[in-house]
């Protein structure tokens, strides 16, 4: 069975001292004990460090937003997978809508991406997802199932893909307020197992997250959706009573 996730993206937003705010609500908020579920939260790079020193000695997690496919070199303004690894992080995000808009990041890069953070021992969170043009023309599997198997296939000649997470993000949810339909989800994630346990060669199942406008009103209804291991979380993450309303839900 697959793990279960909460992942947070803070994406460009935070500063220290909401850094600070943020993690004390939420470590008061939760009953860990043995949690079953992974909480992990991904602000901006700079706040990586504050929040590792925060969380430490709690299972709540931290992740990066993105890193290089190189571990050094002459890449002005890049992060590498180990220097995040080194500050305490255990995943990152890989491959969102919004570095692909926004940085022009190909299948190819995004797949080396994903071999250098396995191989620095994080977690890579893979995301892939259609645009609202894409789904129009019927064309929503054939995308995203296409990148998928195009970064994968990068990714698996340089590593084993046995610690991969994979984020369904609708690219016309986020943000929006529209989520997909719970049918759709079921259509996609299922889609995704099928093309996983070809591109996958391991014996874990990769965990299956979906990301989108996943607020505390529709988190129960999304999470009880087969194949849905747990969500991507946007600007819910941001306020700690609203993430810990959308982990109860799996805690």
């Amino acid at each position: 069975m697959a793990r279960k996730i909460i992942a947070g993206n803070w994406k460009m937003n935070g500063d220290p001292a909401r850094i600070e705010v943020f993690a004390k609500a939420l470590l008061s908020q939760v009953a860990w004990g043995e949690l079953q579920v992974d909480l992990v939260i991904c602000p901006p790079a700079l706040l990586v460090s504050q929040l590792c020193a925060l969380s430490a000695g709690t299972p709540l997690q931290v992740g990066g937003q993105d890193c290089h496919w190189n571990a050094e070199g002459a890449h002005t303004g890049d992060l590498s997978a180990q220097l995040l690894a080194e500050l305490g992080a255990t995943y990152v995000i890989i491959g969102h809508s919004e570095r692909r808009r926004d940085h022009g990041e190909t299948p190819a890069q995004i797949g080396a991406k994903i071999a250098a953070a396995l191989t620095a021992g994080l977690t890579p969170i893979f995301c892939v997802g259609e645009t609202a043009q894409e789904r129009k023309d019927g064309r929503a599997l054939a995308v995203v199932e296409a990148q998928v198997c195009a970064s994968l296939s990068v990714a698996r000649e340089r590593t084993a893909l046995d610690r991969l997470i994979v984020a369904y993000e609708p690219v016309w949810a986020i943000g929006t307020g529209k989520t997909a339909s719970l049918s759709d989800i079921v259509r996609v994630h299922c889609a995704l197992r099928r093309v996983l346990a070809d591109e996958v060669k391991t014996e874990v199942q990769t965990p299956l997250l979906y990301g989108g406008s996943v607020t505390p009103g529709n988190a129960a209804d999304i999470l009880s959706v087969p194949n849905v291991d747990g969500a991507l979380v946007g600007g819910a993450s941001l306020i700690a009573e609203d993430f810990q309303t959308i982990a109860q839900v799996l805690l």
